[in-house]
C-alpha cells in the first residue's frame, strides 16, 4: 500500500513538470531576452543563456540618453500613468461596488435576480461596440488624451465586475451577526464599516487585484483614447516598441518585465487573503 502511494505521488509529480515547464518558460526567455544584446538574441541557434548580458535597456528606461529611444525615454511616464489609472480605478470599484453589493445581498426586491445577470451582463458586450460613442463623449467633454477617459471606461466594465464579485463575498457573512449589531443601534452603514467589510477582507482583496489587473493590462481603450505620453500606459508603449521597419526586440522584452512586477508583487503580497478569498466566495454559510 505505502509502495503504491509512493508511486501515485510520483507520478503526479511528474505530471506537474510539464505543467511548470509551460508556466514559467516564457518568463524566464522574457527576463533572459531582456539582458541580451539583439546580435545575441537573434543569432542562430538561439543563446539560452546570453554570454555578454547587459542591463543596457533597463538603463535606457529609467536614466535615457542622447541615443535612447522615444519610447524607452517615456516608458517610465506611461508606468506612472497605469499605476496612477489602474489605482484610482481599484479605490473607486471598491468604494462604490461595496456599498452597491451590500445591498444588493442584504435588500431583497422585485428582479434581484435579473438585475444581477444583467450587472454581469455588461461583461459580455464587446468592447469596440463601445468605442465610437465613448469617443463622441470623450470629445464632447474634452477628456480625450487625459488619464480621466482611462478612468471612466475602465469603470464601466471594472465596477459591474466588483459588485458581482462582492456580492457573492457579503452572501457569506452570517446575517445573525448583522441582526446582533441591529439590535445593538447599528446603522446599515456602520454594519457595513465595522463588520461585514473586516469580515469580508479576503473577497475585499481579490476583487482589488483582479480590478487591478483588468485596468493594468487593458490595451484597446487605451490605445484608442491615448496619443501623447501624458494619458499612455504601459500595454500601448510596448506595442509601440514595435516601429514600421525594425522592431525593438530587447527593449520590449524589458518593458514587459517592468510591467509584470506591479500584479506579480500584489499577488506575492496578498496570496494569503487572494487564496481565502476565492474560496470564502464559492462557500455560503
Amino acid at each position: 500500500m505505502k509502495r503504491k502511494q509512493i508511486i501515485n505521488k510520483a507520478f503526479l509529480f511528474g505530471l506537474t513538470i510539464p505543467v511548470l515547464i509551460f508556466i514559467y518558460l516564457p518568463i524566464i526567455w522574457l527576463v533572459i531576452s531582456s539582458i541580451s544584446t539583439r546580435s545575441e538574441l537573434l543569432s542562430t541557434p538561439p543563446h539560452w543563456i546570453p554570454s555578454e548580458p547587459t542591463l543596457k535597456n533597463y538603463i535606457d528606461i529609467f536614466t535615457p540618453g542622447s541615443t535612447t529611444s522615444e519610447v524607452s525615454r517615456t516608458f517610465k511616464t506611461t508606468l506612472l500613468n497605469s499605476l496612477m489609472v489602474a489605482s484610482t480605478v481599484t479605490v473607486i470599484s471598491l468604494v462604490v461596488g461595496s456599498l452597491a453589493a451590500y445591498a444588493l445581498s442584504r435588500i431583497r426586491f422585485p428582479f434581484r435576480s435579473g438585475f444581477l445577470m444583467g450587472i454581469l451582463g455588461t461583461r459580455m458586450i464587446p468592447e469596440i461596440s463601445l468605442v465610437i460613442p465613448l469617443y463622441i463623449l470623450a470629445s464632447q467633454y474634452k477628456i480625450l488624451n487625459t488619464p480621466y477617459i482611462l478612468m471612466a471606461t475602465y469603470l464601466s466594465f471594472a465596477l459591474p465586475f466588483a459588485i458581482w464579485l462582492m456580492t457573492s463575498f457579503f452572501e457569506t457573512v452570517p446575517v445573525e451577526m448583522e441582526e446582533a449589531a441591529r439590535i445593538d443601534g447599528c446603522s446599515r452603514l456602520r454594519i457595513l464599516l465595522q463588520i461585514v467589510l473586516p469580515v469580508s477582507t479576503p473577497g475585499l482583496v481579490s476583487t482589488a487585484l483582479f480590478v487591478f489587473l483588468l485596468a493594468w493590462d487593458e490595451f484597446f481603450f487605451a490605445l484608442i483614447f491615448t496619443s501623447t505620453v501624458a494619458a499612455k500606459t504601459v500595454p500601448v508603449a510596448i506595442a509601440e516598441f514595435t516601429g514600421r521597419y525594425a522592431v525593438d526586440i530587447t527593449a520590449m522584452m524589458a518593458g514587459g518585465v517592468l510591467a509584470a512586477i506591479p500584479p506579480v508583487l500584489l499577488s506575492l503580497i496578498f496570496q494569503r487573503y487572494i487564496v481565502s478569498g476565492l474560496t470564502a466566495g464559492s462557500v455560503k454559510g
